[in-house]
């Protein structure tokens, strides 16, 4: 009979969670819990492995890329929507999606940054800029979504149609308000919208003969809070919404262009206190970066990433004591590292965050070229584990070619991806589409690629102060396929992470992670014949759509 001593059951009643996703399930048949297998069948290997023989107790001595591994499907027992992608970037900042563009020239500049913020990420502005350029940009995402506009663009009754048209240009807007001192703090005159200057066709008009006068506007009394003044402004239809102090001088202005973003994105990574957007910049290690640290902070940065090639490095070291000793306020992520010596030396430096990852990028060469680096999946499993022990989060950098690798490399520990390929074919990318063969395409280098050295990233790659003769390229140039607009993408990426978590059977990262180092989350090894057996095969043609 089953369950005797004589003859053990096959199975088990599922008592007590060990890690397993079906065994925190609350899925009952007839009102008794999931069976679990029995132990002899489980340690077989035949519901597949544990990290921990996969990555550790490995006796071939072999690293293991997200390809070579596959995931083992767990229990179902809950919706896709209720899947949760949220996520520590560093041990301060939380983002809604576990996304973050690459700090490359190819890749991220203002406008990418914003909308990978908008969806729920983070852009990492790089450094292939002068200091004044890079912090620029890190001013126009945090001006972005604004909530209070504490420093906004002010002109005088005494300015012209042609001086409010230069701004709109600049700027991209053309709601200014009017100070008797065209400047924020002085006395509140009146505002001008896009409607006023349409149709006044002599440049030399000054502002106050169009301008909607003090007595004709809303305003709202500094101490106002955000959702007060929200309401205010919905109520008036306005626009802009300025807030005065007692004397009527203007200290904020509130913009209705700022609702409706909350309103069509609700996962926007945002600042808890000023609501603006959350957005990273990169600086080297070379005694100028910490000029460029202050210009980054001062306009607003989030997050600095140390952007070095191999991290462990006692310049490195250097600076993230510096920006911790000088910035505590921002976060640091250190690297790239792929071993938990390297991770050590960065933590106890201070980094807040570490990026995993070196020579697997689509563009990158330094495996080829230096013999250092390490197959992605073991260097994200293993760095992970370690400074898990810290609590310090890890980004995963490089090697990215699917929403499959995103989720592989989220089950192995990472906290976050990063992704260069994967996202600059797209709109928001820098540069402009081409036509190769019928094909739209875009420009995309690496950062150790002789164009990109050329242009100031031959610091990510060269420790030595003296002027470096011959240099030596890590990288390549090509080409990307168009990818449409990131809002597009990017809910296609997190609908496809989703996806893979719930076949899984884990419900939220943090699940993941729980599973991972309880041995509940499953893998196995991959032959090439698997991996082509895995992809798509036997057809005589095909067209591949993402969505």
């Amino acid at each position: 009979m089953a369950g005797d001593s004589d003859n053990p059951s096959p199975v088990r009643a599922m008592t007590s969670p060990r890690g397993s996703g079906p065994a925190a399930s609350p899925t009952k048949i007839k009102d008794e819990p999931l069976w679990e297998v029995d132990e002899e069948t489980l340690n077989s290997g035949a519901c597949g492995f544990t990290a921990e023989k996969i990555f550790c107790n490995n006796s071939a001595s072999v690293a293991y890329t997200y390809d070579d591994v596959i995931m083992m499907p767990g229990h179902i027992h809950f919706a896709l929507h209720e899947v949760d992608i949220s996520t520590q970037l560093t041990k301060n900042i939380k983002l809604k999606a576990p996304f973050v563009s690459s700090p490359m020239d190819t890749v991220t500049e203002s406008k990418m940054a914003i909308e990978m913020a908008l969806q729920g990420g983070i852009g990492i502005i790089h450094s292939n800029y002068s200091i004044e350029a890079q912090a620029a940009e890190v001013y126009k995402v945090k001006k972005y979504k604004n909530g209070f506009i504490t420093d906004p663009v002010c002109l005088s009754p005494t300015n012209t149609v042609e001086d409010v048209i230069d701004i709109k240009h600049s700027f991209g807007y053309s709601g200014i308000p009017i100070t008797d001192t065209g400047k924020m703090g002085g006395k509140l005159v009146g505002i001008i919208s896009n409607r006023d200057t349409s149709f006044v066709d002599d440049l030399s008009v000054k502002v106050s003969e169009f301008m909607s006068p003090r007595d004709k506007l809303t305003v709202a009394k500094e101490g106002v809070s955000l959702e007060e003044a929200n309401e205010l402004l919905k109520e008036s239809k306005k626009g802009k919404l300025p807030v005065v102090n007692e004397d009527d001088e203007l200290v904020a202005l509130i913009a209705r262009t700022d609702l409706q973003k909350n309103r069509d994105f609700p996962r926007a990574s945002k600042n808890e206190k000023s609501k603006q957007l959350l957005v990273g910049a990169s600086i080297g290690t070379r005694p100028e970066d910490r000029d460029r640290a202050t210009a980054l902070v001062e306009a607003g940065v989030d997050v600095i990433v140390v952007d070095s090639s191999q991290g462990d490095s006692t310049y490195q070291l250097e600076i993230i004591e510096h920006l911790k000793e000088a910035h505590p306020s921002v976060d640091v992520i250190g690297g790239n590292v792929v071993t938990p010596t390297q991770a050590l030396h960065l933590i106890q430096a201070g980094a807040d965050g570490l990026r995993v990852g070196m020579g697997i990028g689509s563009i990158c060469t330094t495996q080829e070229v230096c013999a250092v680096g390490r197959a992605q999946a073991s260097a994200v499993y293993h760095v992970a584990k370690f400074a898990r022990k810290y609590g310090v989060p890890i980004v995963a950098d490089g090697g990215i070619k699917s929403t499959g690798h995103i989720t592989k490399a989220l089950a192995c520990g990472a906290s976050c991806v990063m992704m260069g390929s994967m996202l600059a074919g797209t709109d928001e990318a820098p540069g402009e589409y081409f036509y190769q063969d019928g094909v739209r395409l875009k420009r995309y280098r690496g950062m150790g690629s002789l164009e990109a050295m050329q242009k100031g990233s031959e610091k990510r790659y060269v420790w030595d102060n003296n002027k470096t003769a011959v240099k030596v390229a890590q990288g390549v140039s090509g080409a990307v396929e168009d990818k449409g607009s990131l809002r597009r993408y990017i809910p296609y990426l997190i609908q496809g992470v989703r996806h893979g978590m719930q076949d899984a059977g884990v419900d939220s990262l943090q699940d993941a992670k729980e599973k991972l180092y309880g041995g509940g989350l499953r893998f196995e090894i991959r032959s090439p014949a698997a991996q082509k057996e895995g992809g798509v095969h036997g057809l005589h043609s095909y067209q591949k759509r993402l969505y």
